[in-house]
């Protein structure tokens, strides 16, 4: 079997491959470079990543290449990124960067030559009684990416390894020492992938710039400060605001009129939801019975943590897609992705854009 393995520098993809090489396979590496934008004087740690990837490689005897996929990034996911964020919503970069790069694009032009495609993903498949491959969860609820994952399809889903996915992220690095790999003690990356240490919201500010508005308490309406754009801020978001009389958090926006809406308390009724709508809903295999969203119980996520909070999925007459949630829910945002897993968050069903 022909494999392409993609690698990062970090200690996932190594372990991966690690134990790819174990299992008797000789998977051909590959490190998708995408940078950070040309014009500007942000660095990530691409440099760095590529010598790792070249330590494994010569490390198990492997070919690497380097495939540079940086315009297709910038177009594709910047472009989505940016005009989700002038909208006034919340992206998802990451999301977006799994369906069109790693298992878009990079099948295009690389993956389609091999039979399997692996990655150092904390996710499994799992293929049912009538041969269907669906993406399952890993065990470790923490590091599980399958939200990360939600918007791929059948055909990408059934190419993907995930040689990790069956452990927790303490027996990744367990593995990793005791293959004496350089980096088992490497730091997990933080943020969004294409923008390295640098803060999201000053590449926002250098693409976008700024539009300020007010702020306003959503219970009096009293103006408490002055916000610098609305595509700064996220619903739920409770830290680096820097609005005096705090805490604040965010609970919604007025786009028309530029209005930044905050509370101080952690808990008005008000604030949150028991339910979020979605206009469609991207189903990654199939639905799992035909009458699959007629009130189905199911779990799903909002955000990346390791909480699945549980409801019921149906379509509307419109066409939409209603989740009903079982207790309220706090931080709904629209733009962001909604999750959806079966009951017992074995099986990843698909995603949908809240509106």
């Amino acid at each position: 079997m022909e494999i392409a393995a993609l690698v990062s520098g970090g200690v996932d993809s190594a372990v991966s491959v690690h134990l790819l090489k174990e299992q008797g396979y000789t998977p051909h590496l590959f490190y998708i470079k995408i940078g950070p934008d040309r014009d500007t004087e942000w660095n990530c740690t691409s440099e760095e990543d590529v010598e790792i990837c070249q330590w494994l490689a010569r490390r198990y005897g492997l070919k690497l290449d380097v495939i540079d996929l940086h315009r297709e990034y910038w177009e594709q996911v910047v472009g989505y990124t940016m005009e989700k964020a002038r909208m006034g919503l919340t992206p998802n970069p990451d999301v977006m960067c799994n369906k069109l790069i790693k298992f878009g694009c990079f099948e295009q032009y690389v993956g389609k030559d091999f039979d399997r495609t692996a990655t150092g993903h904390y996710a499994q498949t799992y293929t049912d009684e009538q041969g269907r491959v669906w993406l399952a969860t890993s065990p470790d609820p923490v590091k599980d990416q399958t939200d990360f994952l939600c918007q791929i399809n059948s055909l990408q889903v059934s190419k993907l390894m995930f040689p990790i996915g069956h452990l927790w992220k303490h027996q990744v690095r367990d593995v990793a020492e005791q293959a004496g790999l350089l980096n088992a003690s490497r730091k997990d990356s933080q943020g969004i992938c294409f923008l390295g240490n640098i803060d999201f919201r000053d590449y926002i500010k250098a693409h976008l710039g700024e539009n300020p508005g007010d702020v306003r308490e959503i219970e009096t309406g009293r103006k408490i400060g002055t916000h610098h754009g609305l595509w700064f801020y996220t619903i739920g978001q409770r830290k680096g605001l820097g609005f005096s009389g705090g805490p604040w958090f965010v609970v919604k926006k007025n786009l028309k009129r530029n209005i930044l809406f905050v509370s101080h308390g952690y808990d008005p009724d008000r604030v949150y939801k028991d339910h979020l709508d979605m206009a469609d809903f991207h189903f990654i295999t199939e639905a799992p019975t035909p009458t699959w969203g007629n009130a189905e119980p199911c779990t799903f996520k909002i955000r990346h943590t390791p909480e699945y909070l549980q409801g019921t999925i149906s379509r509307q007459p419109d066409g939409s897609w209603h989740v009903q949630a079982k207790e309220k829910i706090h931080g709904v945002a629209p733009g962001q992705f909604c999750v959806v897993y079966d009951e017992h968050h074995h099986l990843c069903i698909g995603s949908g854009e809240i509106l």
